[in-house]
């Protein structure tokens, strides 16, 4: 009997499995977000090194978000136009490119804050572009069944980089100097620039909207005729814009321990995020998604409250985990509500708004917990944000029953209807919609 409740809980490997495509790409985004939350972590500590200000650490989180509110967009708009492998592997390049600057930015003599600043603006502003597109990539790439087992294994190719990428970057921010931390990161984008070529090109679908003002506004007003939709997207900006510390963890690192506490900091709630990812395979059994989502929002606030309560390292870091797998649950039932219910017409535009959803409350929380720290101390700053987040999400709940009432099964019947309704009048629309695109570029590309 044991033995047969974990086989159901434990999660799905079926999509690596089956689909070739999704092997590269999860090996790819796998080692390429290792390195990049190396980076993620190093970068904020090389501003607090530099200015020892918790606030100018936070402004790390407004240079990025100007960029990814207007890219987000643009990136969206195009992954439902181009080729999303193409995409994909161009902001990869960039990735490397502004990697490769903040290497060279770390072996001078006195590094520069301001460039600092413009690689984080520009590395939200190609992340606009390029993430879109990834997440447009899961539903094309594996069955319409396998979406739950998919978004598991996304989320803990994700939590796994988090764990290890943050562990290891206190280590070496502790032993070496930051120029071969950002080398490290550097040596990783060969390997996933290598898996992104060999995934087979993927098409726009049939008769796709060309990229402009009006077909930014057609995902818009999709995303806001769906209150299942508009339920992910407010209850997650509400969790994280009051309930995310991490421009504190330098601060905090200092009172628990010094540097080598940081990465520990960082990988905390990945722990509890992977726990929460092996464990997922329930799931796909539970249909109320988004009562889910607002159940494991108020846990997530919880816990981050408790964080600023406590002085303990072991209790910070066990909050923290804690934290993190309530933030995984809320995050595996807004991916299947994503992936499962939006057409793939739509898939790219809806995704650009999912990334400001899930971008803007992390970048925005960093100054809000900055400037709470500087009026209400670090502690004071925690437990104000998770009181708050918790009080935000009751009072979403009680805004939108119809998102805490929402059945997947439903969700799922309908995309494939709009689907099969957007297959249909294709041909219609083909010779306004894409018959005078220039190639891609990877639309002849052989199968490997």
């Amino acid at each position: 009997m044991l033995i047969s409740l974990l086989r159901r809980a434990a999660i799905d490997l079926t999509p690596l499995r089956t689909s070739r495509d999704y092997r590269l790409v999860f090996s790819a985004a796998g080692i390429s977000s290792f390195g990049s939350f190396i980076t993620y972590v190093t970068l904020p500590y090389q501003v607090y090194q530099l200015t020892g200000d918790p606030l100018l650490v936070g402004l790390i989180g407004v240079c990025e978000l100007v960029p990814l509110l207007v890219m987000a967009f643009v990136g969206g708009a195009l992954a439902d136009y181009l080729d999303r492998r193409l995409l994909v592997l161009g902001g990869e390049i960039g990735f490397t490119v502004l990697c490769g600057v903040l290497l060279v930015n770390s072996l001078g003599h006195q590094p520069q804050l301001w460039l600092l600043y413009l690689v984080a603006a520009l590395t939200a502003a190609l992340d606009g572009l390029q993430r879109p597109a990834m997440e447009g990539l899961t539903p094309r790439i594996v069955a319409p069944d396998q979406i739950p087992a998919a978004s598991a294994l996304n989320s803990l190719r994700m939590q796994l980089a988090q764990l290890g990428g943050p562990g290891l970057a206190g280590i070496l921010i502790a032993t070496v100097d930051l120029a071969w931390v950002y080398a490290f990161d550097l040596a990783t984008f060969a390997v996933s620039l290598v898996c992104l070529a060999l995934v087979r090109a993927v098409p726009p679908p049939p008769a796709a909207d060309r990229p402009s003002l009006r077909s930014v506004v057609t995902g818009l007003r999709y995303a806001r005729s769906r209150p299942e939709l508009l339920g992910t997207y407010l209850v997650d900006i509400n969790a994280m814009f009051f309930g995310m510390p991490q421009a504190l963890y330098p601060f905090m690192a200092e009172k628990l321990g010094g540097p080598s506490v940081l990465g520990l900091l960082y990988a905390a709630p990945a722990v509890g995020s992977m726990v929460a990812t092996l464990g997922s395979g329930w799931t796909a059994r539970v249909h109320r998604h988004g009562l889910m989502v607002v159940l494991a929002a108020g846990a997530w606030g919880l816990a981050i409250l408790v964080v600023g309560l406590v002085d303990s390292l072991w209790l910070v870091l066990l909050f923290l985990a804690l934290a993190g797998a309530a933030d995984m649950v809320s995050g595996l039932f807004r991916m299947i509500i994503w992936n499962q219910t939006i057409p793939d017409h739509l898939r790219g535009r809806l995704a650009g708004i999912e990334m400001l959803s899930y971008s803007t409350g992390p970048l925005l929380g960093q100054l809000r917990s900055g400037l709470a720290a500087r009026w209400i101390g670090v502690n004071g700053s925690i437990v104000s944000g998770g009181v708050l987040c918790v009080v935000g999400t009751v009072a979403l709940a009680a805004l939108l029953p119809a998102f805490v009432r929402y059945d997947g099964r439903s969700g799922l019947a309908r995309k494939q209807a709009e689907d099969a309704a957007w297959a249909a009048s294709a041909a219609d629309r083909a010779p306004t919609g894409g018959a005078d695109r220039a190639p891609t570029g990877g639309a002849d590309r052989a199968p490997a």
